[in-house]
């Protein structure tokens, strides 16, 4: 981070001087930031010129007595308070009486980092993210004793290097990693509860939510030992959030010295220290197809019409004969009713290598190998009552899949007499059955209940390969592995707008440009639709009960009130794209 940081600043056209405590780690981050420039203009993002004259604005020192004539400090050493508040005490002995000193920690007390001086009005904190010269996010974060010259001057030479600053007050984790951090932690006890396997995590957050790295190679990405310290801060400073307790897994690999990229293992196994080539171990995945997955030629789709157009063309596009079945759950006559559930209409076939047929009732899925049930806001009774119909109509041996990402999948199960043929087969992301087509191949939470036989999950990982897609083995519990992952993080952004520590447009900036996501979270929730997201938050709060999961008060409010997202015109952005503020009569 050192090295990034003065290589952000000398980009910059701003004279550096590099300082560390020995001659040994001294030349360890000049051989980074040369590696770094290198690469630079081996990619042609530099010129050899740019790249000698930058490194001609670098002076490399030992010993803080070289910083005594300059004009802004910046530290970068370890999340340790009492290190901090050492170093701040030493730099304010050393430097000029105008100089500023920055801090760049990401969870601790800029406000108790500032008090070890005698100058707190000219404290501040400069977070940069990892790899500084590509990230192009700041958090300026100002105490209430910093003085606003500085801040103003900070977020002016923020501009100068081509950075976008987001002005903060000091509190736990600031926004980035208050945000990120609670999801990385939650994706380490999935982990541990062997829930799901390291690898189907990382694919389900990268290709379900578009992520650029998975939540444990992040971990790893970052150093556990640097992720537990920085837990273990916003646990204490921030009101002792559950979210934010490290899980015990995380301590003991810190312990055993498995701190992720940097020794050479974490999570995954690397090439060796610094590498980030990751390298096979006892848990990575055989490529041998698992046995016992039974013939599947022909699939019937059922559900709304928005959930079925994409999913019949997926299927379709596959190879597989498809039967296409639009049904309205409201109008559901229940058993013996089954001609007024679906549509109407005679069968039409599609051209093609597979098929797609439109049929007027149940019977038109007695033939199928498998079924995929995607009913769009189906109460649990409603989809209990159609698979009890679909049980009795398909053969014995078909599978029969929910798209469900809100309902338990083994009470769905439990509605038939084959709990060992149903599954959740739930095509993960923000867009959903509806967002398919032949040319998305999505990611799909395989989700086996406690009565899943092994060759039903066999054969809906051959189906999921032969769509071209990613499985993802989880097992039956609330919101599966995306949801239960991406809907506690908007609800946290949700509950930081509504305390007014930021507004909707510096969080968005915050988590796409400090943490690459491809949208920010209220982006995401308008996108998504606010009641859809309320929807899977109560279903987690109400399995899981566990306070910090309980809904935004927030977002049930512009729920009440239609503010549902781009589908009502108005979510937490009007249609003028001006953001909600989040305050009363906003």
């Amino acid at each position: 981070m050192g090295a990034g940081i003065v290589e952000v600043f000398a980009r910059g056209g701003v004279d550096v001087v590099a300082v560390e405590i020995t001659p040994a780690a001294l030349e360890r981050g000049r051989a980074t930031l040369t590696r770094s420039t290198d690469r630079a203009v081996t990619r042609g993002r530099l010129t050899a010129a740019d790249r000698d004259a930058l490194l001609g604005r670098v002076t490399f020192a030992v010993g803080l007595a070289a910083l005594g004539e300059v004009d802004l400090v910046i530290e970068a050493v370890p999340e340790q308070l009492g290190l901090k508040r050492r170093l701040f005490g030493e730099l304010d002995r050393i430097c000029k009486p105008g100089a500023i000193l920055a801090t760049n920690t990401s969870s601790l007390s800029v406000t108790e980092i500032a008090v070890a001086t005698e100058r707190p009005s000219q404290v501040i904190g400069m977070h940069f993210f990892n790899p500084a010269p590509v990230m192009k996010l700041v958090e300026v974060i100002r105490t209430v004793t910093t003085s606003t010259e500085v801040v103003e001057a900070v977020e002016a030479l923020c501009g100068r290097l081509g950075k976008v600053d987001v002005t903060i007050t000091d509190r736990a984790g600031f926004i980035a990693n208050a945000l990120l951090f609670g999801y990385l932690n939650q994706a380490v006890a999935m982990f541990e509860s062997r829930y799901v396997g390291r690898e189907d995590i990382d694919a389900a957050m990268k290709l379900g939510c578009g992520l650029p790295m998975g939540p444990l190679a992040l971990l790893d990405l970052i150093g556990l030992d640097t992720a537990y310290e920085i837990l273990e801060t916003m646990y204490r400073r921030g009101g002792r959030d559950r979210r934010h307790a490290p899980v015990p897994l995380l301590r003991q690999m810190v312990t055993a010295g498995l701190l992720g990229r940097k020794s050479g293992q974490g999570f995954y196994r690397y090439a060796g220290p610094g590498s980030s080539t990751v390298v096979p171990d006892d848990q990575t995945p055989s490529a041998i197809p698992v046995d016992g997955a039974r013939p599947v030629a022909r699939v019937g789709v059922i559900g709304s019409d928005a959930a079925i157009a994409g999913l019949g063309e997926v299927f379709a596009g596959a190879g597989y004969d498809v039967v296409v079945l639009p049904w309205e759950p409201e109008k559901s006559a229940g058993p013996g009713g089954r001609e007024k559930s679906v549509g109407t209409g005679g069968l039409e076939k599609s051209a093609g290598t597979g098929g797609s047929e439109k049929s007027a009732g149940l019977e038109g899925l007695a033939d199928v190998d498998l079924v995929v049930a995607a009913v769009d806001g189906g109460d649990l009774e409603t989809v209990r009552a159609l698979f009890a119909e679909l049980d009795e109509v398909c053969r014995p041996g078909a599978l029969l899949a929910t798209t469900t990402g809100t309902l338990p999948v083994i009470d769905i199960a439990m509605a038939t007499r084959r709990p060992a043929d149903v599954l959740g087969l739930h095509f993960a992301g923000p867009a959903g059955p509806a967002g398919l087509s032949a040319e998305v191949r999505p990611v799909v939470e395989i989700v086996e209940t406690i009565r899943s036989s092994t060759e039903a999950v066999a054969t809906a990982r051959a189906v999921c390969a032969a769509l071209g897609g990613t499985g993802v083995v989880c097992r039956d519990r609330a919101g599966f592995v995306v949801n239960a992952l991406l809907f506690p993080y908007l609800n946290d952004a949700v509950r930081m707008l509504e305390a007014s520590y930021s507004t909707v447009d510096d969080i968005d900036h915050a988590m796409k440009l400090g943490c690459g996501y491809p949208a920010g979270p209220f982006e995401m929730l308008d996108l998504v639709g606010l009641d859809i997201a309320l929807a899977v938050q109560r279903s987690l709060y109400r399995e899981l009960r566990e306070p910090s999961l309980a809904p935004a008060p927030l977002l049930e409010k512009l729920v009440t009130a239609g503010f549902l997202g781009r589908g009502t015109g108005r979510g937490f952005r009007e249609p003028t794209a001006q953001p909600f503020s989040g305050r009363s009569g906003g």
